[in-house]
């Protein structure tokens, strides 16, 4: 069961909603030590000089910001917290903004809001962002740090999503290989295809259906060794066949997609159009005879 990991109360205009934070995430990681192979005894870490290989004892150990230079800024404990933030028990809720408005690549972790004996004013809250369908943006601090916030409703309850600054997003026009394609000409036919290859690859989103396949391999595999079992070799997987002509992959693709979709329970309901692209019953000649 998970645990409360922080406790406050949400703020915003002259209304205080005491609240517990949860996680809302469990990673679920296969977690290895680093063994002997002579005699499978655990190895242990030490900390050492880079420059006499001398073990360093922790009370030794401070803290460094390397300069271009090579040469470092030593920085106290005590100089680090005295520019800690204000350990406030509130999330100050700054403004209320569309959930469309927010790249999802600022969200980071994902928590739950649980009220604190104070269900009415939470529900209130939860509900009235709900039939607004407002985001709240918000500080607060966790631990010694500063967090930017997003706070959504979703099925009456509050999530608390932290956030990434706007300064930490890397520029895609860094990226040599992201940055001319908006400069890139692609033929009508072509786009047709890649349209009605995604209409006819379309579906709900049911995150049930998807598993770590190579978490579950792992476990398996450490199972049977347990066990004692000799372990079987996975078949090797056939390496993707390199794009030498993009028409084609994607008349295949469209083609296989059909077929799939023929054995799937769905198959009779109606599949989604792609403004005018070739759909369902349509043909992949009626794609390549497409103009702009």
């Amino acid at each position: 069961m998970p645990r409360a990991i922080w406790s406050g109360s949400i703020s915003f205009g002259l209304v205080n909603i005491p609240v517990k934070l949860y996680s809302a995430v469990t990673r679920k990681t296969v977690q290895f030590n680093q063994l002997d192979a002579r005699t499978h005894a655990r190895v242990k870490q030490k900390r050492v000089s880079a420059e006499t290989g001398e073990e360093v004892p922790w009370e030794q150990v401070v803290k460094g910001y390397e300069l271009g230079s090579g040469n470092y800024v030593v920085i106290t404990d005590e100089e680090l917290a005295a520019l800690d933030p204000k350990a406030v028990r509130t999330i100050d809720i700054e403004e209320f903004v569309d959930l469309a408005d927010i790249d999802p690549i600022f969200y980071d972790s994902a928590y739950y809001l649980a009220p604190d004996a104070a269900a009415k004013p939470y529900a209130l809250l939860a509900k009235a962002m709900e039939a607004e369908g407002k985001v709240g943006i918000a500080h607060f601090v966790m631990r010694t740090k500063q967090y930017l916030a997003a706070i959504r409703p979703r099925d009456g309850v509050l999530l608390l999503s932290t956030m990434v600054y706007a300064d930490e997003i890397n520029d895609p026009a860094q990226i040599p290989e992201l940055a001319d394609l908006g400069e890139m000409e692609l033929p009508d036919k072509e786009l047709v295809m890649a349209r009605q290859l995604i209409a006819t690859l379309s579906a709900d989103f049911e995150p049930e259906k998807f598993h770590d396949t190579y978490r579950e391999a792992v476990i398996d595999l450490i199972e049977q060794k347990a066990r004692g079992a000799g372990v079987v070799a996975a078949p090797a997987t056939a390496e993707p066949a390199k794009v030498v002509d993009l028409m084609a992959a994607l008349e295949a693709s469209v083609a296989a997609a059909r077929e799939a979709r023929k054995r799937h329970p769905t198959a009779h309901e109606p599949q989604p159009d792609a403004e005018g692209a070739a759909t369902g019953e349509g043909s992949a000649a009626e794609a390549r005879t497409a103009t702009g």
